[in-house]
C-alpha cells in the first residue's frame, strides 16, 4: 500500500516500455519495497513520528548496485510538504539519509480555521479573477519549518498574457496567516500579469493522460522529415497509420505526441496528421513548422536522459508527454504543467520580434521542468524555486550540445535562437555566464535571493554551473570591446580568475546526481552546495579535482 506511486506508474509505463525497459521498471518496484521494509530500523534519522507513512516515488541505482529510493512522507493520513526523504540502501542496509525535513515533532491535527475562511485568506492574495472553485486540503506544512498544520489551498486562472496560473497558498490552519505561495505551473520567460476575468480567453488546462487528443491508431513507428523553422531539415520518428496517414506521435519515446491548439488555451488540441510525412516548410507560415521544432526538440531530450542517464522519460517509467504548440494568440512564452503532463508552446508574434518559443533549449527546458517534478520535485518558490529554473536552463544547455545541430550551435545562452536578427546574442532570455546581463538577475548569491522571482533567483545556480564546466573563461564574442565587455574577473565573484572548468560531461553527471538522489523539495543554495559535493564524490572521490572543482565553482558565485 505504502509504494502505490510508484507501483501505479510502473504499470502505466510498462504499456509503453520495450521488454527490456519493463524488466527494469518492475525491477526499481522491487527496490522500493525492499527500502520500504528497511524504514522503520531507522525512525531518529528519518525524524519519523509514530503516524509517519511513505510513499515510494523514484529509484536510481547505482552501477555497483546502490539504491536511492525517493519517498514522500505523510503523517496521520496528511501530505507533509516538505517532509519528502531520499534513502540510499547499500547491502541491504540504510545509508545516507537526505531529507530538510527539521523534527519528528507534529502538530495537532484540530484546525482553528476553516477550509473556507483559508479560502477566502488565498483569494485575497489571488483576486477574483478564478476559474472554477478553488480546492482546500488540510496538510502538515514542514518546508524549512516547525511541521504546522496548515491549508493547501489552490486557485486556477489565467493571466492577462494568457499563462494559465495555479497558485498554491499554504495558509496556517491555526491563524489564517499565508505561510507561502507558489504557481503549478513552469514558464520559460518570467512575467504574465495578473489573473483576468474567468473565460476571457477560454483558458484552463484539463487533466489528461499522455497520448489525450490522439487518433488512436495502434500504427507503426515510421521515419519523417521536419522542415522546422529553428533548426533545420531534421528526422523525426512518427506513427504511420496507413499509407497515406501520419501522426506526430513517437511510439519509441513512449508514445509522446505534439498537438495542434489552433490558438486555442483550453483543451488539449488535436494530434497533428500529415499524408505525405513531411512536417512544415521551414517558415511559420505553414503550422507544421513549429509542431517540427517541438517533436524534435522533446525526441532529443528524451535521448539525452535516457543515454546520459539511464532515464526512461519524464518519469523514468517509459512514458512520453504530449507537446502542445500554437497556444493562444501570440503568446510569448513557454510552460511544463503537472496537471496535463505536458509541454506548451506559444508562437510568439511569428517572427516580427519572437519566433515561435521552440527552440531545442526551451522544448529541453520545459521538459526537465517534468523530470524535476518527479525527482526533486523543487518547490517553485524561495531559493528552491530558482535551482527548479536553474535545472530546466541546466539540462536545456546541455540538450543542445548533445544535439549538436549545426543550425543551432550549442552555447550558454537561453533562447538565443528565437529573436531575429540577433547579432552576437544581443538578445536572449538568459546568460548564464553572466546572469546580470538580463538586467535582474544576480551573478552572486546574497542572504535575501530568495525573495526574487524564480527565473532571477536561479542566477546564481547558472552561473555556478557554467563555472564548473567551463570555469572562468569569457565565451567568444563577449569579451572586452563587445557589447558585453566581459573579462574573467567579471564572471567571479571571488577574483579567482584561475577557476578551471572539469567540463560539460562532469558537470552535468555531478548535478543530475545531485538532483536525483540528494535533493529533496526545500533544497536552497546552502543544501544544494552540499548535495553536489556528495555528488561529486560520489562520481569521482572525495578530494577529487572535480569535488575540488564544485567547491571552488561555488565559492565563486559566494555560496561557501
Amino acid at each position: 500500500m505504502q509504494s502505490t506511486l510508484l507501483s501505479l506508474a510502473v504499470i502505466a509505463g510498462l504499456s509503453a516500455a520495450s521488454a527490456a525497459e519493463a524488466g527494469v521498471l518492475q525491477a526499481r518496484a522491487a527496490v522500493a519495497e525492499r527500502a520500504q521494509s528497511l524504514l522503520a530500523s531507522a525512525p531518529a534519522a528519518l525524524r519519523r513520528a509514530s503516524g509517519d507513512a511513505f510513499v515510494a516515488r523514484d529509484v536510481i541505482v547505482d552501477a555497483d548496485g546502490t539504491e536511492h529510493v525517493r519517498f514522500d512522507r505523510t503523517y496521520n493520513g496528511l501530505p507533509v510538504i516538505g517532509g519528502d526523504t531520499v534513502v540510499q540502501v547499500r547491502n541491504g542496509r540504510l545509508g545516507t539519509i537526505s531529507q530538510t525535513l527539521r523534527s519528528a515533532a507534529r502538530p495537532a491535527l484540530k484546525p482553528q480555521v476553516s477550509a473556507d475562511q483559508a479560502i477566502v485568506e488565498a483569494g485575497a492574495r489571488f483576486g477574483s479573477q478564478f476559474q472554477g472553485a478553488p480546492s482546500a486540503r488540510l496538510v502538515v506544512y514542514a518546508l524549512n519549518t516547525t511541521p504546522t498544520l496548515a491549508y493547501e489551498v489552490v486557485f486556477n486562472g489565467i493571466k492577462a498574457d494568457q499563462t494559465p496560473t495555479e497558485m498554491h497558498y499554504i495558509v496556517d490552519a491555526r491563524s489564517g496567516r499565508v505561510l507561502n505561495q507558489w504557481d503549478g505551473i513552469h514558464v520559460t520567460r518570467p512575467g504574465g500579469g495578473q489573473a483576468v476575468p474567468a473565460g476571457a480567453f477560454a483558458g484552463g488546462i484539463q487533466a489528461a493522460r499522455p497520448g489525450g487528443g490522439s487518433s488512436g491508431c495502434a500504427g507503426t513507428a515510421a521515419t519523417g522529415t521536419g522542415r522546422t523553422i529553428l533548426a533545420g531539415n531534421v528526422t523525426l520518428t512518427t506513427t504511420r497509420c496507413s499509407a497515406t496517414s501520419f501522426e506526430l506521435r513517437d511510439t519509441t519515446r513512449g508514445g509522446g505526441q505534439t498537438n495542434n491548439m489552433a490558438m486555442k488555451t483550453a483543451g488539449m488540441g488535436t494530434v497533428f496528421t500529415d499524408t505525405d510525412n513531411i512536417w512544415g516548410n521551414n517558415l511559420t507560415t505553414d503550422a507544421q513548422s513549429a509542431a517540427a521544432d517541438a517533436h524534435y526538440g522533446v525526441a532529443l531530450t528524451w535521448d539525452f536522459y535516457k543515454n546520459i542517464f539511464g532515464r526512461l522519460g519524464i518519469a523514468n517509467n517509459g512514458v512520453g508527454a504530449v507537446s502542445r504548440v500554437h497556444y493562444g494568440r501570440n503568446y510569448a512564452n513557454a510552460f511544463w504543467s503537472d496537471a496535463c503532463f505536458c509541454m506548451t508552446f506559444g508562437d510568439g508574434d511569428n517572427g516580427a520580434t519572437i519566433y515561435p518559443l521552440v527552440s531545442i533549449d526551451v522544448a529541453a527546458h520545459e521538459m526537465t521542468h517534468g523530470v524535476t517534478s518527479r525527482t526533486a520535485d523543487l518547490i517553485y518558490s524561495g531559493e528552491s524555486g530558482g535551482l527548479n529554473e536553474a535545472t530546466s536552463d541546466i539540462f536545456g544547455t546541455m540538450v543542445e550540445y548533445y544535439a549538436n545541430d549545426p543550425a543551432d550551435p550549442a552555447d550558454y545562452v537561453i533562447g538565443e535562437q528565437l529573436f531575429p536578427n540577433n547579432a552576437n546574442m544581443r538578445k536572449a532570455i538568459r546568460w548564464m555566464f553572466k546572469p546580470s546581463l538580463d538586467g535582474s538577475s544576480p551573478d552572486c548569491y546574497y542572504s535575501g535571493i530568495g525573495s526574487l522571482d524564480v527565473h532571477y533567483s536561479s542566477g546564481v545556480a547558472n552561473h555556478f554551473f557554467y563555472l564548473l564546466a567551463e570555469g572562468a573563461v569569457v565565451p567568444a564574442g563577449f569579451g572586452p570591446g563587445s557589447w558585453a565587455n566581459l573579462t574573467p574577473a567579471s564572471l567571479v565573484c571571488n577574483g579567482n580568475t584561475g577557476l578551471t572548468g572539469i567540463g560539460r560531461s562532469a558537470a552535468q553527471q555531478i548535478w543530475y546526481r545531485a538532483l536525483t538522489v540528494y535533493m529533496t523539495s526545500g533544497t536552497n543554495y546552502a543544501a544544494a552546495r552540499t548535495a553536489t559535493l556528495n555528488a561529486a564524490a560520489d562520481l569521482y572521490g572525495n578530494g577529487s579535482p572535480q569535488y575540488n572543482a564544485v567547491a571552488a565553482a561555488w565559492s565563486a558565485v559566494n555560496v561557501n
